[in-house]
């Protein structure tokens, strides 16, 4: 079993098995079966409904390719996206769709893999492109996953949590009311390569990068920086927000990553 290293936008290294084509070709075979009958039922359901309003042969064509597109694109696109990256196939085999950098895949990701299996798939009607491009992707992936970055992996080894960065207290509640969908990764991963280095770091280059990273991160956020307070603090509190809306919840005390200064401390540097 092949393993890859991911590092996610928090800079945490995380080794993965990559899922090779015996397992992803019998989770693919389980969905097919639950596409089939998917299909089937819609197909069934939809003809009856139009027999029963007297609707002519035109709208049941159109029927039946709203049904096929339902249960070939719909299912995986609406599996994945509920269940961050696992269809029915995937969990019975213990298998699913991660991002490029190990964080757990959205819509866009799903749709964008749903819509490329009609190439790895259904071009030729034997999934033989999917298997010819895996065999030449050093992460096994199909089409599908180069073009919405995205591995499949082994979902059944439990991994460990990573060090995460802590909060000032008196900046949580302003850190919860960001929309950090404008926060990149390679931003994130800049972050906290800063709050690691800080204690390394001249008190000039603190400043000076730290004031950099604030004006930097805060545009992207479409926010205005805080006014009296050390980029230590605000970058530490975008930073803890963000792992804690992506990350699951530990089940025993994590390592901090930045520890807080005192509230003594913390109205010196003010």
């Amino acid at each position: 079993m092949g393993r890859a290293l991911f590092t996610t936008g928090e800079a945490v290294a995380v080794e993965l098995p990559i899922a090779r084509i015996p397992t992803r070709a019998a989770a693919f075979l389980l969905d097919l079966i639950v596409q089939f009958m998917l299909g089937v039922t819609l197909v069934l359901l939809f003809q009856a409904l139009l027999v029963w309003i007297g609707a002519d042969a035109a709208w049941r064509d159109a029927a039946l390719l709203v049904a096929l597109v339902c249960a070939a694109i719909g299912y995986p696109v609406v599996f994945e996206t509920l269940t961050r990256g696992r269809s029915l196939g995937k969990m019975a085999v213990g298998l699913r769709v991660v991002r490029a950098d190990g964080g757990p895949v959205d819509f866009k990701h799903a749709v964008t893999r749903g819509l490329a299996g009609i190439v790895d798939f259904w071009v030729l009607g034997t999934g033989l492109i999917a298997v010819v491009v895996s065999l030449c992707s050093p992460q096994g992936r199909r089409v599908g996953d180069a073009l919405a970055g995205t591995v499949v992996v082994h979902d059944r080894s439990r991994l460990p949590f990573a060090a995460l960065a802590a909060p000032p207290p008196w900046l949580a509640g302003w850190a919860r009311q960001l929309d950090l969908s404008g926060l990149s990764d390679e931003q994130a991963f800049a972050v906290r390569q800063y709050l690691l280095r800080f204690r390394t770091l001249t008190p000039e280059v603190q400043d000076r990068l730290g004031r950099a990273l604030v004006v930097s991160v805060c545009a992207s956020l479409r926010t205005a920086p805080l006014n009296g307070y050390p980029p230590l603090q605000i970058l530490g509190a975008v930073l803890a927000e963000r792992q804690r809306r992506q990350l699951p919840p530990p089940s025993f005390p994590p390592r901090q990553l930045v520890t807080p200064p005192s509230p003594v401390t913390a109205l010196r540097s003010v």
